[in-house]
C-alpha cells in the first residue's frame, strides 16, 4: 500500500510502506476512506515532536471500512464503516477507567501518526479496536465525520469543557484555524452572552462569523482593548488559545479577567512565558489537556442530528493520493484559505428503511 511517510524535519512523501497486519487480538484493519490533515502533522514535520521517528506514517484522523478485526473485538466487524478517533484507549488502565482515555498507559493514547504508522495510507492498524473507532450512521457523510476524530472533541473537551464556558460568559478564542472554529461552534451549545474570535487572517475571522463568533479582532491591532471595552474593562470570563505560539499564549494572559479561564488546546512547539508577577493575585485558572474523545459518541449523535456545522469546515477535497500537494495547500493556509482538507471521502450508499 503506499503512506505519507515521515523522513525527518521538513523530510516527508507518499510511497510504498508495508500492508499493516492484525498484532495483537485487540487490532483492527481499516481501508482509509476519508482523512484529513490537523495541525498537529505541521508540527511533525517542523520537528516539534521529537518522538515520532523517521518512517513512521503520518495522521491520526480517518473514517473508513473494517476489513479485518482480532480475536478480541467484539463492537465492530468487517464491513462497518467507523470514525477512527485520534485517541486509542485500551479500557483497563487507572486513566482509561476515569475517561482520560489520552492519558492511556495500557498501549493507547495518542499512538497513530505518533508512536505507531497513522491514518494517512490506504489501510492503517488500530490498536483496541473496541473503544478506539466508533461506527457511524449511514446518513452521515464520511467528509464531515471523518472532522470529529479530532478537531470537534479536543476544541469542545479540552477548551469548552476545561474553560467552564457558562451562560451570559464573554468568550474569547485566539486563533482562528479549524480548532478555533469548533471552539467557537461548541461554545454556543452553553449560552455565552459573546464570542470574540482573534486571529491574523482576514479570511479566517470571515470564518469565525460565518460559524457563530459575535466579534472578530485582529491580533496585531490590540484586542486586549476591545474586550476591555465590551466588558466594562474586566476581561473576558474564557480565553481559549488555538494556535499553540508563545504570543497568543501571553496575549490570552492579558485578556483573561480575574476568577477567569485560560484553556490551553495549542500545540506548543517553545517556552511560553508565565506572568505570574501579574497573574498571581488574580485567581486565574489555567488548564491543558490532551483530548481524551470521551465526548465522541455525543458529538456523533449532534452531527448526525445536523447540529454541528462540520461540512462549513471543510475547504478542500482531494484524493487520497495527491496527499502531498493537500500538504502544501494546508501549509500555506493563509495564501489558500484552507481550513480542513479532506481526502478520499469516497461516496457511500444511504439505504432507506420502509417502516412497516
Amino acid at each position: 500500500m503506499k503512506g505519507y511517510v515521515f523522513h525527518g524535519a521538513g523530510q516527508a512523501a507518499w510511497e510504498e510502506v508495508p500492508d499493516p497486519a492484525v498484532k495483537d487480538p485487540t487490532d483492527a484493519i481499516v481501508r482509509v476512506l476519508a482523512v484529513t490533515i490537523c495541525g498537529t502533522d505541521l508540527h511533525i514535520l517542523k520537528g516539534d515532536v521529537p518522538e515520532v521517528r523517521p518512517g513512521t506514517v503520518l495522521g491520526h484522523e480517518a473514517v473508513g471500512e473494517i476489513v479485518e478485526v482480532g480475536s478480541d473485538v467484539r463492537t465492530v466487524r468487517p464491513g462497518d464503516r467507523v470514525l477512527i478517533s485520534c485517541i486509542s484507549a485500551c479500557g483497563r488502565c487507572s486513566y482509561c477507567r476515569q475517561a482520560m482515555y489520552g492519558q492511556c498507559r495500557g498501549g493507547g493514547g495518542w499512538i497513530l501518526g505518533h508512536l505507531i504508522d497513522g491514518t494517512q495510507a490506504e489501510y492503517v492498524r488500530v490498536p483496541h479496536a473496541d473503544l478506539s473507532v466508533h461506527p457511524l450512521p449511514a446518513a452521515m457523510n464520511s467528509a464531515d465525520a471523518v472532522l470529529l476524530a479530532d478537531i470537534f472533541p479536543t476544541s469542545y473537551e479540552v477548551g469548552v469543557l476545561n474553560g467552564h464556558v457558562r451562560p451570559g460568559d464573554t468568550v474569547v478564542v485566539v486563533g482562528a484555524g479549524p480548532i478555533g472554529l469548533a471552539a467557537i461552534a461548541t461554545a454556543q451549545l452553553f449560552s455565552p452572552e459573546r464570542i470574540v474570535a482573534v486571529d491574523l487572517a482576514p479570511a479566517r475571522l470571515d470564518a469565525a462569523r460565518r460559524l457563530g463568533a459575535d466579534a472578530v479582532a485582529d491580533a496585531r491591532e490590540t484586542p486586549e482593548q476591545l474586550i476591555a471595552d465590551l466588558t466594562d474593562g474586566l476581561g473576558a470570563d474564557v480565553v481559549i488559545e488555538a494556535v499553540g505560539v508563545p504570543d497568543s499564549f501571553e496575549l490570552c494572559t492579558r485578556m483573561v479577567r480575574p476568577g477567569g479561564h485560560v484553556a490551553n488546546i495549542g500545540v506548543h512547539g517553545a517556552p511560553a512565558t508565565l506572568h505570574l508577577e501579574d497573574l498571581w493575585i488574580k485567581n486565574i485558572t489555567i488548564t491543558t489537556g490532551l483530548v481524551d474523545t470521551y465526548s465522541t459518541p455525543t458529538l456523533l449523535r449532534m452531527a448526525a442530528a445536523g447540529r454541528l456545522p462540520a461540512s462549513e469546515l471543510v475547504t478542500h477535497t482531494f484524493p487520497l493520493e495527491h496527499m502531498e500537494e493537500a500538504y502544501d495547500v494546508f501549509s500555506r493556509a493563509a495564501d489558500t484559505g484552507a481550513l480542513k482538507i479532506v481526502l478520499g471521502a469516497e461516496p457511500h450508499t444511504v439505504v432507506a428503511v420502509r417502516e412497516t
